[in-house]
């Protein structure tokens, strides 16, 4: 089927300002070109990124703005050169929806890390146009940042894990953590934490989660099945825990000292940061240095690594953990993700929505 001439009006939820405040909004879609593909959106994941987006917490952030980056859908029509997906084929998008594809990252097949990457959201098209994300009736999307959703995945299951998932994936498979026995441990049990938690045990990983106070854990050690439960404010506990871990998913996505997490790493541990902070963080450098320890960083993973990421959760039964809302309740998602009350990551259904009735 060939590209539509015309652009297509479709009804989002949108912030209007740095209230994060979301409501219904029209606005036009870009016009396809050979390479696109128009999709009916069916479900998103609601991510704290959303949060500091919509709220501006990170500055920039540009209205009005139709969120969510973590989006499924069904592919309803396909430019006259797209040769991967056809019609009905259930498809996800991620983080961006674009990247320059001659810098060295794109011809490297790592184009998250592009410099002139296109965000879904927030962000702006080669042709002017803002782009808009996944709480919305449909997205155009070239066909290269698209992703085939497994048939033994559920599409609500599978939304949260085109970013939470992927982002805990691709560090892993990077630093060369996947070889069974390795000793993970996990900070913050959020919607990146619990997925790492899946992909640790799941990888044959021992698995402690680390968090600030005892309320988790029945829900770590019971329901996701973490081998340890370390709570960082027990000093004795955390001095047992010393040289014990060979990395650390760290997902909080707020200010934390760094000195009290390194002594739990083994020689040559790392530290993996993923929560995204507006504050800089500290440490003492000899705490690195005397371990010879990694702090890093990781974003999120490549089309490449997402789909094989996708196969691995069919393969190793990986799922996310969700709670399925309606568009109409996403400002109060919005408020209890704000004060970490979902368990682990709330998923819109937009389909159900009838957001263009």
């Amino acid at each position: 089927m060939g590209s539509v001439a015309a652009e297509r009006t479709i009804t989002g939820w949108a912030a209007r300002d740095a209230s994060g405040i979301l409501s219904p909004y029209t606005f036009t879609l870009r016009k396809t070109g050979p390479e696109d593909v128009v999709i009916k959106v069916l479900f998103c994941g609601v991510c704290h990124t959303d949060l500091h987006q919509t709220k501006n917490d990170l500055g920039g952030s540009k209205y009005p703005m139709v969120p969510g980056h973590e989006v499924v859908g069904e592919v309803v029509e396909v430019g006259a050169e797209v040769s991967r997906f056809r019609v009905g084929d259930t498809v996800g998008a991620g983080v961006i929806v674009g990247c320059c594809r001659e810098c060295a990252p794109c011809k490297a097949g790592v184009e998250q890390y592009c410099n002139k990457k296109v965000w879904s959201y927030n962000d702006v098209y080669a042709d002017g146009k803002p782009t808009q994300g996944g709480f919305a009736s449909a997205m155009v999307v070239d066909q290269q940042f698209l992703v085939r959703i497994p048939s033994g995945l559920a599409p609500e299951q599978a939304a949260p894990l085109l970013c939470a998932g992927v982002t805990v994936y691709s560090p892993l498979k990077h630093f060369g953590l996947t070889a069974g026995g390795l000793r993970a441990g996990i900070l913050g049990l959020g919607g990146v934490g619990h997925m790492g938690v899946k992909f640790a045990k799941a990888m044959g990983h021992h698995v402690t989660v680390i968090s600030s106070s005892h309320r988790k854990r029945a829900e770590a050690v019971d329901h996701l099945g973490a081998d340890a439960y370390l709570v960082s404010s027990d000093e004795d506990a955390m001095a047992a825990a010393a040289d014990s871990l060979d990395y650390i998913v760290d997902t909080v996505p707020a200010f934390h000292p760094l000195e009290r997490f390194l002594p739990l790493l083994k020689l040559d541990g790392k530290l993996i940061l993923m929560g995204v902070i507006n504050q800089p963080l500290q440490f003492l450098t000899p705490m690195v240095m005397l371990g010879r320890k990694s702090i890093t960083g990781s974003f999120t993973g490549s089309m490449q690594e997402t789909q094989e990421m996708l196969e691995f959760c069919v393969q190793r039964g990986v799922t996310s953990t969700i709670e399925v809302v309606k568009m109409e309740y996403v400002n109060e998602a919005f408020r209890r993700l704000e004060r970490n009350d979902v368990r682990y990551r709330f998923v819109v259904d937009v389909a159900g929505s009838n957001l263009d009735a």
